[in-house]
């Protein structure tokens, strides 16, 4: 007899594998739905500037803004909406190339499209895209309840990634083993942690940025208990240009063509993101202009008064260390750096993790029914809840086009209408039927969208998202179309024709 061949990997013990198996198993369960709702919302969030021009196509394209053209987009900001607040211009970036106005006042906010002088030239109105944004941020509750559910759902992620792991000493050994052929529960297992270990880089790294960010207020909150005595301002003061002193006398705007040349002179490789003006119209003016650097993942900001004089330096990435990895932590979670390239990577990474998510319920689902203890009425219910959203998306999507009711009302509508489908309609006629009404609902997203901008659009951005949207269509459909007859047949014969 020979002797084992010594393995690397270190013997855990049997009990302790089981024990994180089920704790796995349990916090997966406990925050399974939020968890597939964050990360599917998380995956279509990363191309948010591409569906901002999908809704959009017709307003100007613009590449850059010259200081005088800023100059006018803040005297507009001050000619639509006298009582403004607040007034920020958002520049063009890369994936945007949109000049825009956003005035806070009494009334709510209200926004505009400014072309390349800085004239407004339409009312900017992009409700799927807000929605889109906002039901991942905030899953659309009241903002700070909102957050601190999605970080608390990035909590949950991390550690049940952590605890997948563990539960699986044999997954970096099995990296690349995947079982075919059996049991179909083992397939999807073997799929599932595959996915899981080949992108636990990304998986990890989102899941921390994301309960990083979800849970920024309660970590402020900590901080100014801690070293301020509970005094939350001083501790957001941390993190802010310092502010010029209050006076509330009539003032005239404020001249940034002279606090842009101070900015090149202080950072002459920096490019202007945007303007904020606090108190547009008083003597206590505060101005802040967010500036990019080359080849930074953290983002600057500096503070001037109303004269022009420098407040500060940069309150984000230029002071120590913390500051530079606090302001990257939105960069990094949403895959906004490295151009379209990048964005596709987040996608498709952000589609698996939302896979994972999805197969891990169903592989519990199924080995309970492998069990003898099966849960039909479960198995229907997740089934609806996994393939209702792309539904309840391309529904939301194509009622924003058709100006028909809010998208957050369609989504909550069609995501209901597939959950009380599960009392009456079996799994698989369920599954089908979720799958090929998203299809449809993405196909008719685009038609609308093709009619409603015909001769007007002039982005062609807008058409890439359509051919995008047709070919997730394709992909609801694809296992349906494998399964039709003409099909079967053909790939008999090709079989048969084989040497």
């Amino acid at each position: 007899m020979t002797a084992a061949r010594p393995t690397p990997w270190p013997k855990v013990p049997a009990p302790f594998v089981r024990a994180v198996l089920a704790g796995h198993s349990a916090l997966g369960l406990a925050f399974a739905a939020l968890i597939f709702l964050v990360c599917f919302s998380g995956s279509a969030a990363v191309f948010l500037q591409e569906f901002q021009r999908w809704e959009r196509p017709a307003d100007p394209i613009v590449e850059a803004v010259s200081p005088t053209a800023l100059q006018h987009g803040l005297e507009e900001g001050l000619r639509l909406q006298p009582q403004a607040k607040t007034l920020f211009l958002n520049l063009p970036a890369p994936g945007l190339p949109r000049y825009r106005l956003i005035a806070y006042g009494p009334a709510g906010d209200k926004s505009w499209a400014l072309d390349a002088d800085g004239r407004a030239v339409a009312v900017r109105e992009a409700p799927w895209s807000d929605f889109v944004q906002d039901l991942h941020i905030a899953l659309e509750l009241p903002t700070t309840w909102g957050r601190f559910v999605v970080g608390a759902t990035g909590v949950a992620l991390l550690s049940s990634l952590i605890s997948g792991l563990l539960a699986h000493p044999r997954i970096f050994r099995d990296a690349f083993h995947l079982r075919r052929g059996g049991a179909k529960r083992l397939q999807e297992a073997d799929l599932h942690n595959r996915i899981g270990v080949w992108a636990l880089p990304f998986h990890l790294t989102i899941a921390l940025t994301g309960a990083l960010l979800g849970l920024a207020t309660i970590i402020v909150g900590v901080l100014a208990l801690m070293v301020f005595k509970g005094d939350v301002e001083k501790a957001y003061a941390l993190f802010a240009t310092p502010e010029p002193a209050h006076d509330t006398r009539p003032a005239p705007p404020p001249n940034l063509p002279v606090m842009l040349a101070t900015l090149s002179r202080l950072a002459p490789d920096a490019t202007v993101t945007y303007v904020m003006v606090e108190d547009p119209r008083q003597g206590g003016q505060h101005i802040n202009i967010g500036v990019e650097r080359p080849r930074r993942l953290s983002r600057e900001a500096y503070g001037f008064d109303r004269s022009g004089r420098l407040l500060g330096g940069s309150a984000y990435g230029a002071r120590n260390l913390g500051e530079r990895l606090y302001s990257s932590i939105g960069t990094v979670h949403f895959g906004w750096f490295g151009g379209l390239p990048v964005k596709v990577a987040y996608g498709l990474l952000g589609a698996g993790l939302t896979a994972v998510t999805a197969s891990g319920v169903s592989i519990w689902l199924a080995r309970r029914r492998d069990k003898g203890r099966p849960a039909p009425g479960w198995e229907r219910v997740w089934i609806a809840a996994v393939w209702s959203q792309p539904l309840a998306y391309a529904a939301a999507a194509l009622a924003a086009q058709l100006g028909g009711p809010t998208p957050l009302a369609v989504w909550a509508g069609a995501t209901l209408a597939a959950l009380a489908l599960t009392a009456r309609v079996r799994a698989e006629p369920l599954s089908r039927g979720l799958r090929a009404a998203g299809a449809a609902a993405l196909a008719m997203s685009v038609a609308a969208h093709a009619i409603r901008w015909a001769g007007r659009s002039t982005d062609p951005a807008g058409w890439a998202v359509d051919l995008a949207f047709l070919g997730l269509a394709l992909l609801l459909v694809a296992p349906e179309a494998a399964r039709l007859p003409i099909v079967r047949r053909r790939r008999r014969a090709s079989v048969a024709d084989a040497p």
